[in-house]
């Protein structure tokens, strides 16, 4: 059943997910990552306030993005095992959603979590 949440929240994300990454005056729209991230608890993805607090700042998150988002630089997933079988699918959502907008959306992310809210 978990599986099948999974497989359609994934399926939602990608259908979504062929238009480039908007950004809006408040910055950039982190309405798409909301089908995997939530800021205060784990969902697809790692909650937002835990990758917050792996990286410690947007511009470290951003060099990261830039950096190309090599696996082996993400802090959450060596921090949590959990997250590394779910590597390959934010991969794919990064090279989409984020690639070329890497400090827009660390920014973002950390707004967010600032916020309390996403």
């Amino acid at each position: 059943m978990k599986k099948m949440v999974m497989m359609a929240a994934a399926a939602a994300f990608v259908m979504g997910a062929g238009m480039a990454p908007a950004a809006h005056a408040g910055g950039y729209n982190v309405k798409k990552c909301k089908a995997c991230h939530a800021v205060g608890k784990d969902k697809v993805g790692p909650a937002w306030k835990d990758v917050a607090a792996a990286y410690g700042s947007a511009d470290a998150l951003a060099k990261v993005f830039k950096d190309g988002f090599k696996v082996e630089d993400r802090k959450v997933i060596a921090a949590n095992g959990k997250w590394k079988g779910k590597a390959g699918m934010m991969t794919g959502q990064y090279k989409k959603l984020i690639k070329g907008h890497e400090d827009e959306a660390a920014k973002a992310l950390f707004d967010a979590v600032a916020a309390g809210k996403i």
